[in-house]
């Protein structure tokens, strides 16, 4: 410590002199007295910032920073505070996610089957003109660790008649029961959808009640919508859930027309105080007969883009999740889920022929892809059809993100660089849980624990971003400071589960916090206006309780944001 801030010291005195704008500025706003992380590579520390129209005028010293006041200049002493860049959430669902903390059944995974029978018996109680009952989430082993012989017909003794369809932690796979299959036309003789499993008894050939990946879109697609209202108030809350966890910028990974409709009402009510990247979910509209209707998908993007929503990017899902469900597409496969059980090594949702289309076509015409690829046999598939988009397109420029990356063959790791692909990973889900319990037993001994090869992908210089995924992974929110502690750890930052995650790919909270500021904001296309604190820049940046530089890394996670300022406007004080 004491070398790192004989390096800060040296950088105040830098940025007093290299940093100064004339002195005739008058600030709107001056923070000072603080121990500010800049994120800058060349000023990593300073003292104080000047703001001014929403941008930082100066970044330095203290005693330089009073030339900057005026009369009507705020100033904010620090005190000794830690400041640092607004952070950015790569991944994340919050309008569907506050939209289920409002409006369905909710429960954690943690639940038993005791638990979930009282709760779905309340939530049909509390409905009672409600035909159907919709929630979640179950834990991805809930039918492992629970005999439960049909699920279809136990969760139809507590529906009260009513529909009811649950989703699991992962947000991946379905539970539903008899009304809702029937509703949605699902018998026992019903195909299996591509790319998804309408799981049967073994006996009778007949639905059993679970519908993995895709074949729950059947009933997903008759279950009424939310309403534009519902939509808006969820999007209101999402940023105010951002504002408070010291987001500036988040990229909504999976965005519905609704969802787009819903942003951009915020905005026109001059809402919207976060940066918001909209990845436009392309799977709604694909089909194998006619591939992606581009038209469509463009309509989307022209009649919602605004001035902090961008719709320049898009979302494809390619394969499922390696836990209990053994949905990941994995080169290998996984470990029998039970004795003699064939070999399995997932699912691609969209064969390697269709991904290289898809993507190229994006890449045309100006659009970043995110691609959900948690199997490292969907990671090369997707790095693939990058190299084939670069082959037809030339360099774009486009960035595309191969979202989760949890398992990477090491002999792909090199082609994220080659490529320029970026690496999304989610810390938020990934350290020892029941989760990653699931899914190092699903995949299997040594491979299953080499999960998230992360300092790997550093070191191969692969630029990596984070997200959260929320409310994937059964969180409770979207807390970045979680994320962040588990990174460095590689432990659960609750002390909730026991052992480390691969402790050798553990990487320092430098890295980390370059991971949050810089890097997402180059991902998010921001990155010449925000991600660090400099001149030109605009003032997204965030107060902290504590200098999480001097506090023991079990302690990261508790950190809580006292001020955001989003292009220079305070937006939260604690």
């Amino acid at each position: 410590m004491q070398k790192l801030w004989l390096s800060s010291a040296f950088a105040f005195s830098l940025c007093g002199c290299a940093l100064t704008e004339p002195p005739t500025t008058v600030a709107d706003l001056v923070l000072t007295n603080g121990k500010i992380y800049t994120a800058d590579e060349q000023y990593r520390w300073a003292e104080a910032v000047a703001i001014k129209d929403g941008k930082f005028v100066f970044v330095g010293d203290a005693a330089n920073a009073e030339r900057y006041q005026g009369g009507k200049t705020r100033v904010i002493d620090l005190s000794g505070r830690m400041a640092m860049p607004g952070l950015n959430d790569l991944h994340v669902h919050p309008v569907e996610g506050f939209a289920v903390e409002m409006y369905q059944c909710v429960f954690p995974e943690t639940f038993t089957p005791d638990d979930i029978a009282k709760k779905v018996t309340a939530c049909v109680a509390d409905n009672p003109d409600a035909e159907w009952i919709v929630g979640g989430q179950w834990e991805t082993d809930f039918f492992l660790k629970h005999d439960i012989k049909s699920p279809r017909e136990w969760l139809d003794k507590v529906s009260g008649g009513k529909a009811v369809f649950l989703r699991d932690s992962s947000f991946h796979n379905r539970w539903a029961n008899s009304k809702a299959l029937a509703l949605a036309g699902i018998d026992k003789n019903t195909p299996d959808v591509a790319g998804g499993e309408i799981v049967r008894d073994e006996a009778t050939g007949e639905p059993n009640g679970l519908l993995y990946e895709r074949a729950a879109d059947l009933v997903e697609a008759i279950i009424p919508e939310w309403t534009p209202e519902q939509y808006r108030r969820a999007a209101e809350e999402t940023v105010k859930a951002a504002n408070r966890f010291g987001i500036t910028g988040l990229k909504d990974a999976a965005t519905s027309a609704a969802q787009l409709k819903a942003y951009k009402e915020v905005e026109r009510a001059g809402g919207l105080k976060v940066h918001v990247a909209a990845s436009i979910l392309v799977d709604l509209l694909v089909s194998k007969e006619k591939g992606l209707d581009i038209k469509a998908f463009n309509r989307l993007r022209d009649e919602n883009r605004g001035k902090n929503l961008n719709t320049d990017f898009a979302k494809i899902v390619l394969d499922g999740v390696p836990s209990a469900s053994r949905t990941a597409a994995m080169i290998e496969n996984y470990t029998p889920l039970h004795p003699g059980d064939p070999g399995v090594n997932g699912l691609l949702i969209h064969s390697s022929d269709e991904m290289k289309t898809l993507i190229a076509e994006l890449d045309r015409d100006g659009i970043t892809v995110k691609t959900h690829a948690a199997g490292d046999r969907s990671v090369r598939v997707t790095l693939d059809a990058i190299e084939y988009a670069r082959e037809q397109n030339g360099d774009s420029g486009l960035r595309h993100e191969i979202a989760h990356a949890g398992y990477v063959d090491p002999t792909d790791i090199p082609r994220f660089v080659l490529l320029d692909a970026v690496a999304e990973v989610s810390p938020y889900i990934w350290f020892p849980s029941i989760k990653t319990e699931s899914i190092v037993r699903a995949v299997g001994g040594e491979r299953g624990e080499h999960y998230w090869p992360l300092k790997d992908m550093l070191d191969a210089g692969v630029n990596v971003v984070a997200g959260s995924d929320w409310p994937a992974g059964a969180l409770p929110d979207m807390n970045p400071w979680v994320g962040i502690e588990g990174l460095v750890s590689r432990r659960n930052p609750w002390g909730a589960f026991p052992g480390v995650l691969w402790e050798e790919q553990a990487i320092s909270l430098d890295q980390v916090l370059k991971i949050y500021t810089k890097n997402g904001a180059r991902a998010m296309k921001l990155g010449d206006v925000s991600g660090s604190i400099e001149t030109g820049k605009l003032a997204d940046m965030i107060v902290l309780d504590r200098n999480i530089f001097n506090t023991p890394v079990d302690d990261i996670s508790d950190t809580k944001v006292e001020i955001t300022l989003f292009e220079g406007k305070i937006v939260y004080e604690r």
